[in-house]
């Protein structure tokens, strides 16, 4: 009984104690009261990030509900959920009832609200976030960037907004200010609302980046729509991320299972074609047109209509990234390398098929080694275009293009067990080396008109020099490749005439003079010792590796870093005008944390362990293993967007362990997944590793030289002249 008596003293003492501290907290000017409410979609992004993260909130489906149900002088979230197709409605009723609640209001994507002008709604296109006040503090600096990937916004007015979308170049900052083109996405109203002229609450299923960021906006955001319930923890994991974390525990076979998921996107990318979705994407390549959404349905093709160039780097609101719909020559051969070592590896007889099947469309039944290409009396015969569908892509012979196209179709010929492929082969690689210098240099490339209007010859005897190995290398590991097999002195003079030559102004005098030249060299100097093993080459090869991999991080990351070039046309954005006007690196500065999976890390790769196969260096393969490792680690994961899972995005900054950086480059930005290029040589290389062996090992037995003589004889069917004289003598 005294016990009894006890409890509701104490509940009587506690309940008053609650009261008293509910007055005290009304008193207070600068207190609210605790309380949240959703006006959302289940599946909104900021919804889960605070259900994840521990808070339960009360959500409806409307504006109306929303404010009805919610507590005086609270906060409510009005998430536009038709974005972007129709504009948030919040009628001047439901507006008075907030006033009179004293409710905040976060609105987003309105059709109207008191004391704005809201203009029509447009897209963006190099725009990116830029946080301007801190008026409403967002937990992040002034001028810091975000990317908001192809978000619709209202154009408005505003004193001091605390984020705009401006053209702005930088990594992390707006590093030359803000232009006077600008447009605030969120402010804060007189009355003292927080109102944004975009979605911005489904920051995860938007994918916007950087993703902790997000997370840091949004917590700083609810603090101050909702001080009594600060701080607010959010937990939100990004669509698409990498397959390990920097400091997991990797499981012994994770190359063997990370080889699996690339030919699983592969599989599951939606890129390889069908019939009828061939001709539907020939439709629009010949209207000009190279970007086209995913199909709705995983139809994967058999290879034997080709694959796509990849995945663009725009992200659609829902999440979803546009195809690159070039059917490029490089983008089939690298391909089915992958599917080819994938297939052997696994026993899988589909993947060794559609290998089959893309090889036989590379050089038998597209255009891409026909037409022009396949008349020996045209001086582009032998050549392979550089893409296929449309007069752009059809007309250029680029010889690093063909080069790694021929590397491949080496890899997958050798694991399929096939020559069949050898005579075009050879064709590609005399094509190639009668259109080089006498120096060894070939040029950037040789499209079909100038080689029509002066002949193969022209550029044979021309003393053409190009301190590029970006463009030069992997023609002459193609070269020093061909000579191994063939003797024929012409490829071995040339390439190390070239090398030679190049090396004599290491570094100061290559065209980029960084890792995007480094990465591709050290490959041909790999080759090279494998010819000619001499103290000198061992030397060049050593330094330019070793050069590499002292920036190598931690982590195992190798730096993009460009700057220092002061020659060619790659070059970070000189100016907030510049940004996004040409082929660009993923850094502003030098020391930006960020890796180039697209130029840079997959040819270190390549590289690496081809010269740690020649030499038997072990800092060479203590280099290869770190990065390989890292490579592993950032593969994409995604459940939700399965034609994503398994590829590497070209950047990734490893000091956030996120997908990000300046993405200024006119054609491949940050989010670009090429079929070829970084995923596929990630792959290869992998894949080499798998079986034990190397390119130059798992090459040795090839009998491309039985067709010398069928090729001379082809060959010799053009005198060299232009194609012009040649057709008026016929």
């Amino acid at each position: 009984m005294r016990l009894s008596i006890l409890i509701c003293t104490v509940i009587i003492a506690l309940g008053t104690l609650a009261c008293a501290l509910r007055a005290s907290a009304a008193e207070s000017p600068d207190a609210r009261a605790e309380g949240l409410t959703f006006s959302c979609r289940d599946e909104n992004s900021l919804y889960q990030a605070l259900l994840h993260g521990g808070r339960r909130a009360p959500r409806f489906d409307s504006p109306a509900e929303a404010i009805h149900q919610a507590a005086a002088e609270s906060a409510v979230i009005l998430a536009a959920d038709k974005y972007p197709r129709e504009r948030l409605v919040v009628d001047a009723e439901l507006l008075r009832e907030a006033a009179a609640k004293k409710l905040r209001l976060y609105v987003e994507f309105p059709a109207s609200f008191p004391g704005l002008e809201l203009g029509e709604p447009r897209g963006v296109r190099w725009e990116r976030g830029v946080v301007t006040s801190k008026s409403l503090d967002l937990g992040l600096p002034k001028l810091h960037l975000l990317a908001l990937h192809d978000c619709t916004f209202l154009r408005t007015t505003a004193s001091d907004p605390a984020l705009v979308l401006a053209r702005v170049a930088g990594f992390d900052t707006a590093v030359f200010g803000l232009p006077k083109e600008r447009f605030p996405i969120l402010l804060t109203t007189d009355a003292g609302h927080v109102v944004a002229t975009t979605k911005l609450t489904d920051f995860v299923k938007s994918r916007y980046a950087p993703s902790s960021d997000w997370l840091v906006l949004w917590t700083h955001l609810l603090d101050s729509l909702e001080p009594a319930g600060a701080p607010h923890k959010l937990v939100a994991t990004p669509v698409v991320h990498p397959a390990y974390g920097e400091r997991d525990r990797l499981p012994e076979n994770s190359e063997r299972l990370a080889l699996e998921a690339l030919a699983g996107w592969y599989r599951h990318s939606r890129l390889l074609l069908t019939s009828e979705r061939e001709k539907a994407i020939a439709a629009i390549l010949k209207q000009g047109v190279e970007v086209t959404p995913p199909p709705l349905m995983d139809v994967p093709g058999d290879g034997s209509h080709g694959i796509m160039e990849g995945y663009a780097s725009q992200i659609l609101p829902d999440g979803s990234q546009l195809q690159r719909t070039p059917i490029r020559a490089d983008c089939q051969a690298e391909t089915a390398a992958v599917l080819a070592l994938q297939g052997a590896l696994e026993g899988d007889a589909v993947n060794k098929e559609t290998a089959e099947n893309l090889l036989d469309f590379l050089y038998f039944d597209s255009e891409l080694c026909q037409g022009e290409r396949g008349n020996p009396k045209h001086p582009a015969f032998g050549h392979i275009a550089w893409g296929a569908g449309s007069r752009a892509w059809q007309i250029g012979n680029y010889g690093d293009d063909n080069a790694r196209t021929l590397l491949a179709t080496m890899a997958a010929a050798a694991m399929l067990h096939s020559d069949k492929w050898d005579e075009p082969m050879l064709k590609a690689l005399a094509a190639n080396l009668r259109t080089t210098g006498k120096l060894g240099f070939r040029g950037d490339r040789v499209d079909v008109p100038p080689l029509e209007q002066n002949g193969w010859k022209f550029y044979h005897e021309q003393e053409t020099i190009n301190y590029s190995p970006s463009f030069e290398a992997y023609p002459w590991a193609c070269f020093l490749w061909a000579y191994d097999k063939t003797k024929e002195p012409e490829y071995l003079e040339k390439a190390k005439t070239g090398i030679r030559m190049t090396m004599a102004v290491y570094p100061k005098g290559w065209r980029w003079g960084d890792n995007l030249d480094r990465t591709r060299m050290v490959l041909a100097l790999a080759w090279l010792v494998r010819v000619e093993d001499t103290a000198e080459h061992r030397h060049w090869l050593e330094q330019v590796a070793g050069d590499l991999i002292r920036r190598q991080q931690p982590c195992g990351a190798i730096p993009d870093e460009l700057l220092g070039a002061s020659t060619g046309h790659f070059h970070a954005p000189a100016s907030n005008e510049a940004y996004g006007t040409s082929e660009t690196p993923l850094m502003q500065t030098d020391g930006d944390p960020v890796s180039d999976q697209l130029y840079s890390t997959n040819f270190a790769l390549i590289g690496l362990h081809e010269a740690a196969e020649a030499t038997h260096d072990p800092k060479l393969k203590q280099a290869e293993d770190k990065l390989v490792e890292y490579v592993v680690r950032i593969q994409t994961r995604s459940d939700s967007l399965p034609y994503l899972s398994g590829t590497w995005f070209r950047a990734f900054d490893f000091r956030r362990w996120d997908y990000w950086s300046s993405s200024g480059d006119a054609g491949w930005g940050a989010w670009c997944a090429e079929t070829g290029w970084g995923p596929a040589w990630n792959g290869i290389t992998i894949g080499l590793r798998q079986h034990h062996t190397s390119l130059w090992e798992l090459t040795r037995s090839s009998k491309i030289a039985r067709h010398v003589e069928r090729v001379r004889e082809l060959m010799a069917q053009n005198d060299g002249g232009p194609w012009v004289k040649a057709a008026q003598k016929q």
